[in-house]
C-alpha cells in the first residue's frame, strides 16, 4: 500500500546493499566464508553456526513494522539515510520523520525535535541487528540517542529468527511523547555544577573532556546553563566529526566512517546513561 499515495517504499536500498548471502566452507575448522551471491565478492570469515538475513530481507521486514505502526501522515516526507561499511557487510538505515515533532523550550531557545527511527544489520558478524528510537535536534540537525529509552538487539547466531526481532520491534514501548517530556525536562533543569569537574567524571579521559566542556560552553551560549544544552554537546560530538566541533576523525584509509560515528552514538548514550548525568535530573 502506497504512503498516502506518495511513495511505494520508505526504505530504498541501493546496488550496493541489495544482494544475497550464501556462504562457503573455510579451511578452519568451524569457520565458514561470508560471500556477496551477484559478485562473488568474500565479505567476511564467521562462526559455523553464523546465519543472517540480508539487508533486503531485515530492512524491508523493519519498514513492515513501521508502516503497520504509523498514521501515512506520520511517514509523508520521511528522510532516509543510508549508511554502510566493511565493503557493504555493515550498513544502516537512518529515518527521520519530520510530520512527528515536539518543541524543546529553554530560557534562551526553541528548538523542534522530530522522531528518529534507525536499523543496523551486519552480515559478516561485525554487529548484531538492533533498532534504535531517538530524536533529530531541527536546530542543528544533531542526531540523539536517549540512553534510557529502547533498544533492541538480536545477534547472529544459528537462534537468530526475524520474525521473533520485528515482533519485539513491534512491541517495544519506547513512546516518542515520552522521549520528548524527558528532554524537556534536560531544558527545565539547571547545570549547577562545575562542567570541567562532571565532564572528567563522565568521559573518563581528560583531553577529550576539555574539547568537550569548550563544546559544552558553545551550546550554553545559545541554550543557556541546563542539562539539555550540556545533552546537545554531547550530541554533536556524535553527529559532527568536522571543524564545525573540532572532534574530526581519523584518516585509517579504511571504509569505517560510517561504524566510527556510530560508535561515537553508542559513547553518548552509555554517558547520558551514567550515574553522574541522572544525577543532575535527579537534582
Amino acid at each position: 500500500m502506497p504512503l498516502d499515495g506518495i511513495q511505494d517504499k520508505l526504505i530504498n536500498l541501493n546496488d550496493n546493499l541489495d544482494f544475497k548471502v550464501v556462504y562457503e566452507p573455510t579451511k578452519m575448522e568451524d569457520h565458514k566464508y561470508v560471500v556477496r551471491e551477484d559478485t562473488g565478492e568474500y565479505l567476511g570469515i564467521v562462526g559455523k553456526g553464523f546465519t543472517c538475513a540480508s539487508h533486503p530481507a531485515f530492512f524491508g521486514a523493519m519498514e513492515d513494522v513501521i508502516r503497520d505502526n504509523r498514521e501515512p501522515s506520520d511517514l509523508y516526507g520521511a528522510k532516509v539515510t543510508l549508511k554502510s561499511a566493511r565493503n557493504n557487510a555493515w550498513s544502516q538505515v537512518d529515518i527521520t520523520l519530520p510530520n512527528v515533532s515536539h518543541v524543546i523550550t529553554t530560557p534562551k531557545h526553541q528548538t523542534v525535535i522530530n522522531e528518529r527511527i534507525i536499523g543496523l544489520h551486519a552480515i559478516d558478524g561485525s554487529a548484531s541487528n538492533q533498532a534504535h528510537f531517538g530524536a533529530i535536534d531541527t536546530y542543528c540537525s544533531n542526531g540523539q540517542i536517549t540512553g534510557d529509552f529502547s533498544t533492541i538487539y538480536k545477534k547472529n547466531t544459528s537462534g537468530f529468527n526475524i520474525e521473533t526481532f520485528i515482533w519485539e520491534l513491534k512491541n517495544s514501548k519506547s513512546t516518542f511523547d515520552a522521549r520528548q517530556r524527558y528532554l524537556q525536562s534536560m531544558a527545565d533543569t539547571p547545570l549547577n555544577v562545575d562542567g570541567k569537574t562532571l565532564l572528567e567524571s563522565i568521559i573518563k579521559s581528560e583531553t577529550l573532556a576539555k574539547k568537550m566542556y569548550e563544546l559544552c560552553c558553545q551550546e550554553i551560549s545559545k541554550r543557556g546553563k541546563n542539562v539539555f544544552a550540556l545533552y546537545s554537546a554531547f550530541t554533536n560530538y556524535a553527529s559532527y566529526a568536522d571543524e564545525r566541533n573540532g572532534f574530526s576523525l581519523r584518516n585509517t584509509g579504511k571504509d569505517t566512517v560510517a561504524q566510527s560515528m556510530w560508535a561515537r552514538e553508542q559513547k553518548v548514550a552509555q554517558w547520558i546513561a551514567s550515574p553522574q548525568f541522572k544525577s543532575l535530573m535527579a537534582a
